[in-house]
């Protein structure tokens, strides 16, 4: 059982997302950086879509009742475990009692913490997410409060196998591939034409790859709204709602573009003059306002190409780890 002593500005339990009910205007939700959640759960001996919890800037302070293992990918906001500083995109173990904690954010905007059997709450629609709009899944559907207490699930063999290693050691003496975490870092974001990429003016077209954009303080899980060069279509028209998904680059009337994220509309009114390559998706998650963004073309076949090499990776990954503890 985890106790939460401090919230922190906004954690909530997050998995993969909420499949299968787009039709009914239901958001997708889940973890908005999907990289550093399925590492993480890897790191804990977890499956990959297991709940787990998404930490924003300022992180939570945790009491553990009981010994378990546990990661902590993404962001690094210093965690902590009894005031001790703690590596990120490790296995952690941690004891009775212990408490972990987190400082300063020193670079990111979103940690994921997973602990070994993942975070045990009731499915709402196939899923563990919390979407914060409707009041929804994860814990009561709301952000985590001061004095809740989360239940965890049945660590797994893998689980048990990876923490008894750890039982004279803090960590471990191996890391996942650089490639994998230096990728988030970047704040160049690869992106492809939208449907209504024609309908903009060239001046604005150019100025998406030639300018920086500033990620704006009312940004949320919903949308990273950016700040820069206004972005304007040719003429003006009503646009018919139609469909969106995360990593949907829309302009409202004011010319400011804003990144869909997870707990996106299902349909928008507004064009879409880009779409986000899904591998650059973590890239946007990890910006924090103040931050600047950058955009540069990709082809579709290039942002397949590299976001299958990326699965590979993970698939090597969850076979290293789970051969290594055999």
């Amino acid at each position: 059982m985890i106790e939460v002593l401090k919230p922190g500005l906004l954690t909530t339990i997050q998995d993969i997302g909420r499949e299968g009910f787009q039709q009914f205007g239901v958001s997708v939700s889940g973890s908005i950086d999907s990289l550093a959640h399925k590492v993480a759960n890897l790191l804990a001996g977890n499956d990959i879509d297991s709940a787990l919890i998404e930490i924003t800037l300022t992180g939570p302070h945790l009491r553990f009742h009981g010994q378990t293992l546990l990661s902590i990918c993404g962001a690094d906001l210093s965690p902590t475990i009894n005031g001790v500083q703690q590596p990120l995109w490790k296995p952690l173990k941690i004891e009775e009692g212990d408490i972990l904690g987190f400082g300063i954010p020193k670079e990111g905007c979103r940690a994921y913490l997973a602990v070994a059997g993942g975070i045990e709450v009731p499915e709402v629609m196939g899923s563990k997410s919390t979407y914060l709009r409707a009041g929804i899944g994860g814990y009561r559907g709301r952000a985590l409060q001061k004095g809740d207490r989360l239940t965890v699930g049945t660590p797994s063999s893998l689980s048990i196998k990876m923490g008894n290693a750890l039982t004279k050691n803090p960590t471990t003496d191996w890391s996942i591939p650089h490639e994998l975490i230096d990728h988030s870092r970047s704040r160049t974001i690869r992106i492809m034409p939208g449907n209504e990429h024609g309908q903009f003016q060239e001046e604005s077209r150019e100025a998406l790859f030639n300018q920086s954009y500033t990620v704006s303080p009312r940004s949320d899980r919903m949308g990273c709204r950016l700040s820069g060069p206004a972005i304007q279509t040719e003429t003006h028209r009503d646009m018919i709602s139609e469909a969106v998904t995360t990593g949907t680059i829309q302009v409202p009337p004011d010319g400011q573009p804003i990144v869909l994220l997870a707990d996106r509309q299902t349909t928008g009114g507004y064009p879409r003059i880009a779409e986000v390559a899904s591998i650059d998706l973590p890239r946007v998650a990890q910006a924090k306002p103040g931050d600047e963004l950058r955009f540069a073309p990709i082809t579709h076949e290039e942002a397949q190409r590299l976001y299958l090499r990326r699965e590979r990776q993970l698939r090597e990954l969850r076979q290293g780890i789970s051969l290594k503890y055999v």
